[in-house]
């Protein structure tokens, strides 16, 4: 192996990735355990074709169930998977939910199961995390997933933009704090990806066709797109790379 390729390994890394049941969740957890590292998966839904995915690679794998959106969740989960293998070096912050519709339309309760999940457990998830880099010593990594509407408006998302817009500010204030422990938190803002989540959008015909005609490299992303910014922002590779919010959007934002 040269440095090159050593600079982009986990091997020996224990990462706890959120939302890991299906998508980008998914395609990132595998990712990160080809590049070496042993996978926390946490979802509220079935692990069992993340886990075999997995555990292809030769990496080990731990299901946690957590709902995210209960903050008295997110101790007991990460004392869990500190317990495994006795730390933790990498978290994705990707759990997240959406709720379309007209602003006027939207309640308080729509409005809070979106904040709830999509911000407020990612701020409890890093300071957890945060505090175990602290006591282990040497640093580690916070990645967070932000979204195009981290930069834009959107449309009928009101709830998901604030979301989304808030995530890219706090990744920028928590890296502005933690960088002196060694700990590097950044983002990754997907544009287009075809998942559970875009199903909506994918099924309406003409407005699936505008966001086509739009991006740049002619077609909505996979989640496999995404796996390799995940890897590079938990691997070495990315030690002096902090508070960055990095694009995945097929030249989206470019346009």
């Amino acid at each position: 192996m040269n440095a090159t390729d050593s600079m982009f390994r986990l091997d020996g890394k224990v990462a706890v990735v959120t939302g890991a049941s299906r998508g980008m969740g998914q395609a990132m957890a595998v990712a990160l355990a080809r590049a070496g590292a042993a996978v926390v998966g946490v979802a509220t839904s079935d692990m069992t074709a993340t886990r075999a995915a997995v555990e292809t690679t030769g990496a080990r794998f731990l299901p946690v169930a957590a709902d995210l959106s209960q903050g008295s969740n997110v101790a007991p989960l990460i004392a869990q998977a500190r317990a495994w293998q006795g730390r933790i070096d990498v978290l994705v912050n990707n759990a997240g939910t959406v709720r379309r519709g007209e602003a006027l339309g939207v309640t308080e309760e729509d409005w809070d199961a979106v904040l709830n999940l999509n911000l407020r457990s990612v701020f409890l998830l890093a300071q957890a995390v945060a505090r175990c880099f602290i006591e282990q010593g040497g640093g580690g990594k916070i990645i967070n997933m932000a979204s195009m509407l981290s930069f834009q408006g959107g449309i009928r998302v009101p709830a998901y933009t604030a979301s989304k817009s808030a995530l890219m500010g706090l990744t920028k204030a928590l890296a502005n704090e933690w960088a002196p422990h060694g700990i590097n938190v950044n983002a990754i803002a997907p544009g287009y990806i075809a998942t559970e989540l875009t199903s909506l959008l994918q099924k309406d015909e003409q407005r699936c066709a505008e966001i086509t005609a739009r991006i740049p490299a002619g077609r909505w992303g996979r989640p496999d797109d995404v796996a390799g910014a995940a890897v590079f922002l938990a691997s070495p590779a990315s030690d002096y790379v902090h508070g960055h919010t990095l694009a995945v959007d097929g030249g989206w934002l470019a346009r």
